[in-house]
Parts: C-alpha cells; structure tokens; sequence
C-alpha cells in the first residue's frame, strides 16, 4: 500500500489518460473511413503528447461533421479561420508526410 506522506507515490489514475482513450476512439471511430484514418493516426502517434488547450482544441475539431472537415483537410474547401489552428495544421502536415 501506497505511503499517503510519500511525495512520490501516485495520486491514483490521470483523468487525463481516460479523457484520451476516449478521444483516440473517436478518432478512429468517425464513420467516414479517410477521417477515421486521418484523425486516428494522428492520435495514436500524438495525443499522449498533447496538452489541455490543445486537447480541448482537437475536441472542438472532431465535433465537425466528416465531410466538412475532409473538405478542408484535402484542400477543397478553404478551412475557416477559427478552425485553422496550430494542431489543425500539424493534423494536415501529419497526413501529408505520414
């Protein structure tokens, strides 16, 4: 059992890492196949990595419909400004040299 006075010893589970596994699901999970693959691989490569804001930030991302956001990633829609954000742009630049 874990000593309560050790500074070191664990709080416990990061709520983090189940906020995580539920966004790596969604990822992979969209319904749209190339979004599926877009988005999960980004995630399973970067998300453990990602902070709050940027997690808040991909959320906001993945609550766009498939079609709009394929639209945008595969350049045939101009991505609108308050979508165009710095993990917006490493999703894209992770797609085209991944």
């Amino acid at each position: 059992m874990p000593d309560p006075s050790d500074p070191n010893a664990s709080a416990g589970p990061d709520p983090q890492d189940a906020r995580r596994k539920r966004m790596l699901y969604r990822c992979q999970h969209r319904g749209m196949k190339e979004m599926d693959i877009l988005l999960g691989n980004y995630a399973k490569a970067h998300l453990q990595a990602l902070g709050d804001d940027d997690l808040d930030t991909l959320e906001q991302l993945m609550d766009v419909p498939d079609q709009d956001l394929f639209s945008w990633m595969i350049g045939s829609v101009p991505v609108p400004a308050n979508y165009d954000t710095p993990i917006y742009r490493a999703i894209v630049e992770f797609q085209r040299t991944g």
